[in-house]
């Protein structure tokens, strides 16, 4: 029993010392081993592209948009009572009428025999004059017989014959022919309208009445649109006002078919949108595949600008500064000024001629950053921007 105990005490010291041995082993052939020389850490410098910037007077665009809305559209109403009768054109919204062409037409059968009985009773009152005409006025004799001979009760009512002097004209008022004749003539015009024509070239929008149907006076037929020619509303923010005035022109566009049209600003609103500070400005345009509604976006001429330069609106660093290169190495924040915006560019000023304009993307770039320039790039006036573009598509410092 004695002499196990004595023999796991020998194991343990001789697994013990044979760790020690290894360990101490281990630490002096470390000890015999070289250090390898370390190289300071490169400093890595960026490859960055500039263009020279180029200040000149630049016409500036202004970007607008809004939809088109109808330059004639009006509401049809009846005058007149009566029962719609067919006509050569259905009455049913999307109908064309040219101009003058029969859109409504009301059974006048009514006021047609009320106007030939007025026009009979006027025919017989001028037969019961002649007599008295051919005593006391012979010289007028003669014209009012030829009057009642072409006198026609189904065609429309000519002048009276004019009275050759005072007497004879209050002889005539004394007869009341006067007040008989204006009387049919208002009767005339009563009777024109149970036929409703189209002022102007255009399509039925809406149509509240159908053949057969009783039009009661002053009630509403439909909406008639004209085709054609269409006016787009355009909101433009109060501080971009500046830039527009009547005459000029627009270059137009659809995001939903192809094709360009050219516009002209018409007129330009008096109001403001108290919300959003906003003014309407109507552009006419002409031309085919244009509809009443369609969403469109355009250009339009704006004044021109003295010494800016355009720029990609990516290169804005809080849309007051931008990256410029000084000394030929040091990336550094220049303050600018934006004269106008639009909606890839922006027109700054502030930068002087010469002046190296970052316009690549750089990662993690700061102010006072060493970098490395390409050959710059000589930028012709005002073309800086198509070429900041094709530069870097999608540069961004931020």
């Amino acid at each position: 029993m004695k002499s196990n105990t004595i023999r796991n005490a020998l194991k343990a010291l001789l697994g013990v010392g044979i760790i020690a041995i290894g360990y101490f082993g281990m630490q002096f052939l470390g000890s015999q081993k070289a250090e390898a020389p370390r190289r300071p850490p490169e400093k890595r410098i960026r490859t960055v592209e500039t263009l020279t910037v180029n200040n000149a007077d630049l016409d500036a665009t202004l970007d607008v948009q809004g939809r088109l809305q109808a330059y004639n559209k009006i509401e049809l109403y009846s005058e007149v009572g009566g029962v719609v009768e067919e006509s050569s054109r259905p009455l049913k919204e999307g109908t064309y009428f040219p101009k003058g062409d029969i859109i409504l037409r009301l059974n006048d059968e009514e006021a047609r025999l009320n106007l030939q009985a007025q026009k009979a009773t006027l025919m017989n009152s001028i037969a019961q004059l002649m007599p008295d005409l051919k005593i006391d006025y012979p010289e007028s004799f003669m014209t009012w017989e030829l009057y009642l001979d072409e006198f026609d009760v189904n065609a429309p009512l000519p002048e009276l014959p004019e009275a050759v002097n005072q007497r004879e004209k209050l002889f005539i008022a004394g007869r009341n022919l006067y007040t008989q004749f204006y009387n049919i003539k208002s009767l005339e015009e009563r009777l024109s309208k149970y036929v409703i024509r189209a002022p102007f070239s255009g399509v039925l929008t809406t149509v509240s009445v159908d053949q057969g149907a009783l039009v009661r006076p002053g009630q509403i037929i439909g909406e008639l649109m004209a085709t054609g020619y269409y006016e787009m509303v355009a909101t433009v923010p109060l501080s971009d006002l500046k830039y527009l005035e009547n005459g000029g022109k627009v270059d137009l566009y659809s995001e939903d078919i192809d094709g360009q049209w050219s516009g002209t600003i018409r007129r330009i609103s008096d109001q403001i949108d108290e919300g959003s500070q906003t003014v309407e400005v109507y552009v006419g345009v002409s031309g085919k595949d244009l509809r009443e509604g369609m969403y469109m976006r355009g250009e339009a001429d704006a004044r021109t600008i003295e010494n800016v330069v355009e720029i990609d609106r990516n290169l804005l660093i809080d849309e007051n500064e931008v990256y410029v290169i000084r000394d030929d190495s040091i990336l550094t924040l220049q303050p600018v000024t934006v004269r106008k915006s639009n909606r890839q560019t922006a027109i700054v000023s502030g930068l002087e001629n010469g002046t190296q304009l970052l316009t690549g993307t750089v990662p993690g770039a700061f102010d006072g950053m060493l970098v490395r320039v390409e050959e710059p790039e000589a930028a012709a006036p005002g073309a800086e921007a198509s070429a900041i573009r094709d530069a870097s598509p999608n540069s961004s410092l931020q």
